[in-house]
């Protein structure tokens, strides 16, 4: 017996067939590039946009972990 029910299943079944269109449309506009060249100073934009992408998402996780464990995403008591 599963414990995914039958929306669940659908639901996967078209993230994953999102994933797959997506996927085709990049591969086919990579191939429609035909020989592109980047300058170094892009490569240097590309690597700094992407190490401070990482970081800002590490960073907002371990906020995130912080946040649980030290209570503070437990509800109030508004009385």
């Amino acid at each position: 017996m599963s414990a995914w029910g039958k929306s669940t299943w659908i639901a996967v079944a078209i993230a994953v067939a999102a994933v797959i269109a997506v996927a085709a449309v990049i591969a086919s506009v990579w191939a429609s590039l035909g020989d592109s060249g980047m300058s170094p100073a892009g490569w240097v934009a590309m690597t700094l946009g992407m190490l401070a992408t990482l970081g800002l998402g590490g960073g907002l996780m371990a906020l995130v972990f912080i946040s649980n464990r030290r209570g503070y995403d437990e509800p109030g008591n508004w009385r």
